[in-house]
């Protein structure tokens, strides 16, 4: 064989060599911008849980198209300003193919202008905000039904239990704004007006001078609309101040984490619920969960089935992308999702509609600690 020959054969058979190396460690990249730390931490930590429990699952069984899917994951602190930097770091620099499970409504409407520019969705934000639904976001794929649906659910409930001086304490951003504006339309469909309506500053919360306030008015229930630790802080200055009415907090609360920090005033505090309980067998989605949950000796949690849920819509966009996916691609693929099912949920997409799921209910936390229905 000639030299020439010989060289060519080697460097072809290097380059296969190379390229099935290449394909054997090939991956799907997912970026994620998140509260690791900082105030939403414990609810972040469940639901990137229940996210982890089906991608793993999914990547021990080869992944998606022989690809594992690895999400890479930077600690936005709950900081819309990290978040920003965050995600611009992940679509431009690591060039991920989509975002996934942002968390907050400052911090997810602070970055579609770059999912505008980057062609890059967003699937799964753990925020109900109206604002990411209507009107339609090009590039923001939600899975959980907004706030407002939960606040008005609520506000139906407690009128129909003969519930009328309810009070409405929420943080001073645009998540609390939005949830806001869904327990005033709830009020007005009750035929009833909030007793009181009090803010506090999301990045310095005080509820000294609050309290007592809320206490003088004796209120029979407090919708509490606010994250993770400011909502703990605010619900034990409310008792520790005499309210004894009614405490109601958002799905954004609904995890493990918030129950433990709450402690021994977490007996009785209404939680709304945007996906099926994690002890609702009667789910096929649940069971995977619960099954999976097990194997890995852990127990599920209302977080966790967000994250599980938000984790099975990225995997079927992801395997409706085809073998070469791109951010156009994955796209596509979302928008192509009709009637899907989750597991006794039915997700549909649209290029006119990017809601996701309508499912709403009301949990009450146990005196062990577990949320119930």
């Amino acid at each position: 064989m000639k030299a020439l020959d010989l060289f060519q054969k080697i460097t072809a058979l290097t380059a296969l060599a190379l390229g099935l190396c290449a394909a054997s460690h090939a991956q799907l990249l997912v970026g994620q911008t998140v509260g690791v730390t900082g105030s939403a931490a414990a609810t972040v930590k469940e639901s990137m849980g229940g996210a982890a429990l089906y991608i793993d699952h999914v990547n021990a069984k080869g992944g998606v198209g022989g690809q594992k899917i690895e999400v890479l994951t930077l600690d936005d602190k709950f900081d819309p300003k990290l978040t920003l930097a965050n995600a611009r770091t992940l679509i431009v620099d690591k060039g991920v193919l989509a975002l996934f499970m942002t968390r907050g409504t400052p911090h997810t409407q602070g970055i579609i202008g770059l999912l505008d520019e980057s062609g890059v969705p967003l699937i799964g934000p753990s925020t109900g905000a109206m604002v990411l639904h209507q009107p339609v976001q090009k590039n923001v794929f939600n899975v959980r039904a907004p706030y407002q649906r939960e606040v008005k659910k609520a506000i139906g409930h407690l009128a129909t239990l003969g519930v009328q001086r309810i009070g409405v304490i929420h943080v001073d951003d645009t998540f609390g704004a939005d949830a806001l504006a869904g327990a005033l339309a709830g009020f007005q469909e009750n035929q009833q007006k909030a007793l009181f309506v009090e803010k506090f500053d999301r990045a310095k919360p005080d509820f000294s001078a609050m309290a007592p306030q809320v206490a003088k008015q004796t209120p029979q229930a407090v919708i509490f609309i606010g994250t993770g630790s400011a909502v703990v802080d605010g619900i034990k200055a409310l008792r520790a101040a005499g309210v004894s009415g009614q405490i109601i907090t958002l799905s954004n609360n609904a995890s493990g984490g918030f129950v433990k920090a709450l402690g021994e005033h977490s007996r009785g505090v209404v939680v709304t619920q945007v996906f099926p309980s994690e002890r609702a067998v009667t789910y096929p989605l649940v069971r995977e969960a619960t099954a999976l949950a097990r194997e890995a000796k852990i127990d599920l949690t209302p977080a966790m089935v967000e994250g599980f849920t938000n984790a099975k819509v990225l995997v079927e966009a992801l395997r409706r992308a085809g073998p070469n996916p791109t951010r156009a691609r994955v796209h596509e693929a979302l928008e192509s999702l009709r009637k899907f099912d989750l597991g006794g949920l039915s997700l549909s997409y649209s290029a006119d509609d990017h809601s996701g799921l309508d499912f709403s209910d009301l949990s009450i936390i146990g005196p062990d600690g577990h949320f119930r229905r």
